[in-house]
């Protein structure tokens, strides 16, 4: 069935009471998108990530009286004459069906290939990881997420434990696996993800090398010799005590998920403890990567 959008542009102070505002003005759904485009990517513990400028989204049933939705919202003082908005009318599609034909198989560095579960193998000689993201981010088409998968291929992983903090669909634990890794550990937030991973490593028969954690229950003294975190560049430089106790002694770190012009600030949150590499970039997304001082 189609469906009509309400789209209000609005600050991150007022993202969240909006929200509930469309929920009970009868949204099916609400979410939150950057006013420029930029992904919304694993929040802190307890925290929705938004941007300055933020798109609060309500989808409503294509019955609904748009006319009287908006009296309905006026009536709330959140709702005033200073914000922006627009209503317009989706075409009725099979998302999921449209979503799933666009994903491909994908290579990564020289071994690694991610592959959709739904399609068949380019190459069965190649490091295949069979993904399906469900509910979960990393499907290996954004550019921080290629670029903490080339780095992963380019590593010598026999033998070592890794661990993927901030794992979503597990992507990057798989794929360490397949390339060779004794362990991989998946840490996030959220429990869908969690249940990505667990489902995704079932799928490439690694699930008896997979442990996941809710990052409120990481257990104490865990240690790996590869941290790789693909989130956010707030919340990487936040985080970077918790992170850097996870880390052996020459351990490796790598981060991504970091915008161009927020690359100093998070190396300059790391460089006290880990010499730090070259950065490398793809379009206007980089990844850090080093390794921790003895």
């Amino acid at each position: 069935m189609p469906w009509i959008q309400l789209k209000i542009n609005t600050t991150y102070e007022l993202a969240e009471p909006l929200s509930d505002l469309l929920e009970e003005s009868g949204a099916v759904s609400v979410t939150f998108q950057d006013t420029y485009d930029t992904p919304v990517f694993e929040p802190l513990p307890g925290e929705t990530r938004l941007w300055g400028n933020t798109d609060v989204i309500g989808l409503y049933e294509a019955e609904t009286n748009t006319e009287q939705l908006i009296e309905v919202l006026k009536l709330s003082p959140l709702f005033n004459d200073n914000l922006h908005y627009k209503i317009e009318q989706l075409e009725d599609k099979d998302w999921e069906r449209e979503w799933m034909d666009d994903f491909h198989p994908m290579q990564f560095g020289q071994r690694l290939w991610i592959c959709p579960s739904w399609r068949e193998i380019p190459d069965p000689n190649a490091v295949n990881v069979m993904l399906d993201p469900g509910l979960a981010f990393g499907t290996g088409t954004h550019p921080t997420t290629a670029l903490c998968l080339a780095w992963l291929d380019s590593l010598d992983l026999q033998g070592k434990t890794i661990i993927d903090y901030g794992c979503g669909s597990g992507i990057l634990a798989i794929a360490a696996l397949k390339l060779g890794a004794k362990a991989a550990i998946g840490i996030d937030i959220d429990p869908q993800a969690l249940q990505a991973s667990r489902d995704n490593a079932q799928r490439n028969n690694v699930s008896e090398k997979l442990a996941l954690y809710l990052a409120k229950d990481i257990p104490d003294h865990l240690l790996a010799d590869v941290v790789v975190a693909n989130i956010l560049a707030g919340p990487l430089t936040e985080l970077e005590p918790n992170i850097r106790i996870l880390i052996k002694p020459s351990g490796l770190l790598g981060l991504s998920g970091i915008l161009e012009n927020q690359s100093d600030r998070v190396c300059k949150a790391y460089q006290t403890h880990f010499d730090l590499d070259p950065i490398s970039t793809q379009e206007e997304w980089c990844r850090i990567t080093g390794k921790k001082y003895q």
